[in-house]
């Protein structure tokens, strides 16, 4: 029996980046959400940003804040998304290298 490799085009966010390599707008960005739960039942924002024109993860970092904890998942994730959304507009006012 043979078993063929699978080949998949690279995906990179790149392609849908701005021509020059700066981040112009939020779109820009991805924003991934989510939340987790801890030991003792509460609940935890968890998030990562990624900025599309350098594939460069903007968080979290080494040190990065907990987000949280609140009582509801809902209130996590909505928690993280806001934090990601401040997050994205901070870097377009001034962007790491």
């Amino acid at each position: 029996m043979v078993r063929r490799k699978l080949h998949f085009r690279n995906s990179s966010l790149r392609d849908f980046a701005s021509p020059d390599g700066a981040p112009t707008t939020a779109s820009d960005y991805r924003i991934y959400p989510t939340y987790r739960r801890t030991a003792t039942g509460t609940f935890t924002g968890d998030l990562k940003v990624v900025r599309t024109t350098d594939d460069r993860v903007i968080f979290p970092y080494d040190g990065a804040p907990m987000i949280g904890p609140f009582e509801t998942a809902l209130e996590a994730r909505e928690a993280a998304a806001r934090k990601g959304a401040e997050l994205v507009a901070a870097d377009l006012l001034n962007p790491e290298p």
